[in-house]
């Protein structure tokens, strides 16, 4: 468990360090935005994700819950659209670019293994 731990801290503090470093390098800043979708994407998820159902026979979906997936999709997509905007623009280098993108794939791959690692198991 401490190993699995250990790792996902060392992945999410490689993503946040090729993010810091996409801007500092470079000196363009603009990559910085992508770190607040980083800590932005999770919280519709967990504002809206207590409307879902906990009944798997249940055929009724909520779409409070529905929207909070779809803002968090929103999130996602933008965390790794604006950098290669902010590239295609001349805003940013491509390198820079490319750090970024890289830098969200392990913030996200993170949070998403950290999710299912640590799914509480329901007893049926």
């Amino acid at each position: 468990m401490l190993c699995r731990i250990a790792g996902l801290s060392i992945c999410l503090a490689a993503g946040f360090l090729l993010s810091i470093l996409s801007c500092a390098l470079y000196g363009n800043w603009w990559p910085l935005l992508v770190v607040f979708t980083y800590a932005l994407a999770p919280l519709p998820n967990a504002i809206f994700g207590r409307y879902v159902t906990s009944d798997p026979l249940a055929d009724v979906s909520s779409s409070v819950a529905d929207f909070g997936r779809f803002m968090t999709a929103v999130l996602v997509v933008s965390g790794f659209g604006l950098p290669v905007v902010l590239s295609h623009a001349g805003i940013i280098t491509s390198m820079a670019m490319y750090m970024s993108i890289i830098g969200g794939v392990l913030v996200y791959g993170t949070i998403i293994v950290y999710s299912t690692l640590f799914r509480e198991q329901q007893d049926f």
